[in-house]
């Protein structure tokens, strides 16, 4: 995979393994950053080499937000002359996060550190995301009069509840992994020491997968937040016929039959 330096990319036993590349300023988001990781995630859907991607963040932390002070960061003006936040997310973040959405391949994010403001949102836009114990997530945009962006107002009170959604983005404070975790937010957290060992183990078993089943089963759950139970049931017909005519179904099968591990090839 081509990698620019604020973004380092390879692909390892069927991982695209995605590294935010500014250390020294906690992986801060740019426009540029910004467009690699897109660039990135589009080059990982189309290559049969790629079965999971896993982001994660050099340095210390894994990404502190969008970065105020970065020349090519500077928000676009209205005609008044005042700065517009949202042609920025519109034009960048944005469609980040629909293409997230959107990717039939598994997306793991590993988060080492802090994950602050649209640094907290990507991270927990992935399909399962695992933290290191000393990890923590914050709502940092009322600290600076903003409402949290980059999906952050859906994902929150989806997965946390209303209550504890409002708490995160009117007070700002700091969450910690654990509490992440038993409130839903999160796959998992582990030590600090073996974040990378872990993530790495779990994009794995994903990207060796039944490529197909996992693309169907992340398209339902999220379609699930706004279907009808009876457009539910249409979709899981659609679904459950693309995975009954896959390779990796019958290799199942064939597997579960004669008691041995299945071998799919992720179509």
């Amino acid at each position: 995979m081509s990698e620019t330096s604020e973004l380092l990319c390879h692909v390892d036993d069927r991982v695209a393994i995605l590294r935010l590349n500014r250390p020294a300023s906690l992986n801060a988001l740019t426009p540029g950053l910004i467009g690699a990781l897109h660039a990135a995630l589009d080059t990982a859907a189309e290559d049969d080499a790629v079965g999971a991607i896993l982001i994660t963040g050099e340095g210390r932390g894994f990404c502190s937000g969008a970065d105020l002070t970065a020349p090519d960061a500077q928000p676009p003006r209205d005609a008044a002359g005042l700065p517009d936040l949202g042609a920025a997310l519109a034009q960048g973040y944005n469609p980040l996060i629909r293409r997230m959405q959107s990717l039939p391949k598994p997306i793991v994010v590993a988060v080492n550190g802090m994950a602050a403001g649209a640094g907290a949102s990507l991270a927990l836009m992935a399909d399962l995301t695992i933290a290191a114990r000393s990890a923590s997530f914050l709502q940092a945009f009322v600290n600076i009069g903003l409402v949290p962006d980059a999906g952050g107002t859906w994902v929150l009170p989806r997965r946390a509840g209303r209550q504890r959604a409002m708490g995160l983005a009117m007070l700002g404070d700091r969450l910690s992994a654990e509490m992440a975790r038993d409130w839903g937010l999160i796959w998992s957290v582990v030590d600090d020491e073996v974040l990378l060992t872990e993530a790495e183990a779990l994009a794995r078993r994903l990207a060796h997968g039944p490529g197909v089943a996992l693309a169907g089963i992340k398209q339902a759950l999220l379609a699930a937040d706004h279907n009808s139970l009876s457009a539910q049931l249409d979709l899981e017909v659609t679904l459950q016929r693309d995975c009954g005519r896959s390779r990796d179904f019958a290799e199942g099968v064939s597997a579960f039959m004669q008691k041995r591990p299945a071998a799919f090839r992720g179509c």
